[in-house]
């Protein structure tokens, strides 16, 4: 049986991979994951729940449960859409600390495995090259400097209306990698076979062309 390709692009948080991920599967006609959209959905579910971001078994057993649904540009959690609820900073930072919970990751690694449907699959995260997706055919490591990321981050928060402030942003995108990097499951790394992008001065459409290059050349 011929697997269904999987374009498998991780990164750190702000580093572009969402916008570049989500263009990619437009202009092959895949489906799209967003795995971080999956934490967050946990993240603001677990806070109108009232459970602790450290009871770990907790939180794994609500993931499990969660109805999820991603439509038409909108992500639905138990059918309310929650697409702007999820995006703010403090349901990014709760996502990130409940994401260092095996039992959390365990319960979602299923769910993420469901979007991999034919034509094709392109999706985004941390461990989607490493630990969900690692046969996929093009791996690639997104990143940027924390210095571009945190300035990105505040401009798309400026544009929405959102007070923000460039030295807290950067602040909280290091914390976050850190936490990311140094977590005990499924921590962010280069995946073995992925071809590193570093994004700070490039253009969402020269990063774009690049990752279809190297698709294309890979599925020729």
């Amino acid at each position: 049986m011929t697997l269904v390709p999987v374009i498998a692009i991780d990164g750190p948080t702000a580093s572009g991979k969402g916008t570049v991920a989500s263009l990619v599967a437009e202009q092959l006609g895949f489906h799209y994951l967003d795995s971080g959209a999956l934490y967050r959905l946990v993240a603001l579910a677990s806070e109108k729940e009232g459970i602790d971001v450290k009871n770990g078994p907790e939180l794994g057993v609500l993931a499990e449960k969660l109805s999820i649904s991603f439509e038409k540009g909108q992500i639905l959690l138990n059918g309310a859409d929650v697409t702007e609820a999820i995006r703010s900073e403090a349901i990014g930072l709760r996502a990130s600390t409940l994401a260092t919970h095996p039992e959390v990751r365990r319960a979602l690694v299923g769910l993420q495995h469901a979007f991999r449907k034919a034509p094709g699959l392109v999706a985004d995260g941390r461990d989607m090259a490493s630990v969900i997706f690692p046969d996929a055919i093009v791996k690639v490591f997104l990143t940027a400097t924390a210095e571009a990321r945190a300035e990105r981050r505040y401009k798309q928060l400026i544009a929405k209306g959102i007070s923000a402030k460039l030295e807290d942003l950067l602040r909280d995108l290091q914390e976050r990698d850190a936490r990311d990097s140094s977590r005990g499951t499924a921590p962010l790394l280069i995946a073995e076979g992925a071809q590193v992008l570093e994004t700070s001065d490039l253009s969402v459409d020269q990063a774009v062309k690049t990752v279809l290059d190297w698709y294309r050349s890979k599925a020729a």
